[in-house]
C-alpha cells in the first residue's frame, strides 16, 4: 500500500451550500469521515449554525474513486490523488451571513438539493444566487437522500432541478444523485469533484492575507497560567504563505471597552494546524487554525472573526465608510412570494459581507449611482474584493446584490 504523503497540504476548498436539512454535512462526514457539526447547540437543534470544517485524502483504487479513510478500512492499495478541505456552510434562513462569509473562502461548492421536496427551496435559490454574485463558477449539483423516494419521483426531481438552474451560473453543472446516510454513489461524486474542479493556481509571492472565520480558546477552565495555550484563529489563507514564527498582525483588531477604537494587534505563530496535521508553512487551498502568543480572552466566542491577519503593515486598508457602486438584481431571493428589489435609499440600514467579516452599514449618500454608508463595525477591504449587500425583508436580511469599492 502506498505511503500517505505525510503533512499534504489541502488544495482546494470546497463549500457545501443548500437548504437547511438538506444533508449538508451529513455529505461531509461521508466524504471524510468528521461530523462538522460539534458545536453544543447544533448538535441540539440538528443544524450547522458556525462555519464547519473538515478535510478529505482522495485517493483511487482499483475499483475506482475513494478516500484514504474508506481505502484502509477496506485494507485496499490506493494512488494518493489529492487532499481537499470542505466548508460546511449553514442553510438555515436566518444564518445568511455566516453562509456568505464562509463564501468568501469557497474555491468551488457542492450545492445540494434534496430528493423528497421540491425544488428549489427558497435558501437553495438565494444559496446559487449567492455563489453567482460573488464569483463562484465551478459548481456541482447533489440530489442527495435518494434513499427516501421512488425512481419515478427521482427523475421528477432532477427534471425539477434542470429548470431551476437553466439561465443560471449552474446551468451546465454536473448533477449526481446520492445518498450520504448510505454512503450510495459517494465514489461517483468523488470522481466528479476530481474531475470537474481543478486546483487553483496560487500567487505564493503576494503578501499573505488570512481570512479569519472562527477565533476561540482551547484551554480548559481552571487551568493554571504555567499550561496556558495562546488563542487560535481559524479560516483560510487567500493569498500568500505564513511560517511558524513569523509575526502577524490582525486588524481592524480588537476593542478594550466601549469607548475606545479598534486596534490592530501584533503576535506570533506558534503552531500551523491544517485537519490534524500541523506545519511549518501553509499555502492558499484549505482550512487552517494557527495557534498564537494572544491573550487567549482576546480570541473566545469567534472575538476576532471577521479581520484579516498578515504582516504587519501589508494588509488592506481599514474601512469605517465605504463607497460602492452597487450592482442590485430585479427580485429578492429566499422568499416564497415575489418581491421586487426597489433602489437603495437616503438612511436605510443595509448588512455588508466582505471577505470573512459582516457590518451593518447605514446609506448617507446615494448620489451618482453611487451609495456611502457608516458602518458599526469597521472592515478590512481592497478594491479587488466584492461587497455582497443584503436588505431587511420582512423578520430577516436578504442578499440583493453586490458591490465594487469606489475610492
Amino acid at each position: 500500500m502506498p505511503e500517505h504523503k505525510e503533512h499534504l497540504q489541502p488544495e482546494i476548498s470546497i463549500g457545501m451550500i443548500g437548504h437547511v436539512d438538506h444533508g449538508k454535512s451529513t455529505l461531509v462526514q461521508a466524504l471524510t469521515g468528521k461530523f462538522p457539526d460539534t458545536h453544543s447547540e447544533e448538535i441540539k437543534r440538528g443544524i450547522t449554525i458556525r462555519l464547519g470544517y473538515a478535510d478529505s485524502v482522495f485517493v483511487k483504487t482499483k475499483d475506482g474513486y475513494s478516500t484514504e479513510l474508506q481505502a484502509k478500512k477496506e485494507n485496499k492499495k490506493y494512488e494518493v490523488l489529492r487532499k481537499v478541505s470542505f466548508i460546511d456552510a449553514p442553510g438555515h434562513e436566518t444564518l445568511m451571513a455566516t453562509m456568505l462569509s464562509g463564501a468568501a473562502i469557497m474555491d468551488a461548492a457542492l450545492l445540494l438539493v434534496s430528493a423528497n421536496e421540491h425544488c428549489p427551496q427558497p435558501q437553495t435559490r438565494e444559496h446559487l444566487m449567492a455563489l453567482e454574485l460573488i464569483g463562484i463558477s465551478d459548481i456541482i449539483i447533489v440530489q442527495n437522500k435518494i434513499d427516501l423516494v421512488e425512481k419515478e419521483d427521482a427523475v421528477k426531481n432532477y427534471k425539477q432541478i434542470k429548470d431551476f438552474v437553466k439561465g443560471t451560473i449552474a446551468e451546465k453543472a454536473p448533477i449526481v444523485p446520492v445518498s450520504a446516510q448510505h454512503n450510495v454513489n459517494i465514489d461517483f461524486l468523488i470522481e466528479t469533484i476530481q474531475k470537474t474542479f481543478k486546483t487553483p493556481k496560487r500567487d505564493l509571492e503576494k503578501e499573505p492575507i488570512m481570512l479569519i472565520a472562527r477565533s476561540f480558546d482551547i484551554n480548559k477552565p481552571g487551568a493554571v497560567p504555567e499550561t496556558l495555550k495562546g488563542g487560535i484563529l481559524g479560516g483560510a489563507l487567500k493569498q500568500g504563505k505564513l511560517k511558524i514564527g513569523e509575526e502577524i498582525e490582525i486588524v481592524p483588531g480588537i476593542k478594550l471597552d466601549e469607548k475606545s477604537d479598534y486596534k490592530p494587534v501584533r503576535t506570533k505563530i506558534a503552531a500551523i494546524m491544517s485537519g490534524s496535521e500541523q506545519f511549518k508553512e501553509i499555502a492558499p487551498g484549505g482550512s487552517l487554525g494557527i495557534l498564537t502568543e494572544l491573550d487567549p480572552a482576546f480570541v473566545k466566542s469567534d472575538n476576532l472573526a471577521g479581520n484579516l491577519a498578515g504582516l504587519p503593515g501589508k494588509l488592506p486598508k481599514v474601512h469605517r465608510r465605504l463607497r460602492l457602486k452597487p450592482k442590485l438584481i430585479k427580485r429578492v431571493v429566499g422568499v416564497k412570494e415575489e418581491v421586487e428589489v426597489i433602489p437603495i435609499t437616503h438612511g436605510e440600514l443595509l448588512m455588508i459581507n466582505v471577505n470573512s467579516a459582516v457590518t451593518l452599514g447605514q446609506v448617507v449618500d446615494t448620489s451618482k449611482h453611487l451609495i456611502s454608508l457608516n458602518l458599526r463595525l469597521p472592515v478590512v477591504a481592497s478594491k479587488s474584493d466584492r461587497f455582497a449587500i443584503s436588505r431587511r425583508v420582512g423578520a430577516r436580511w436578504h442578499l440583493i446584490g453586490i458591490g465594487e469599492l469606489v475610492e
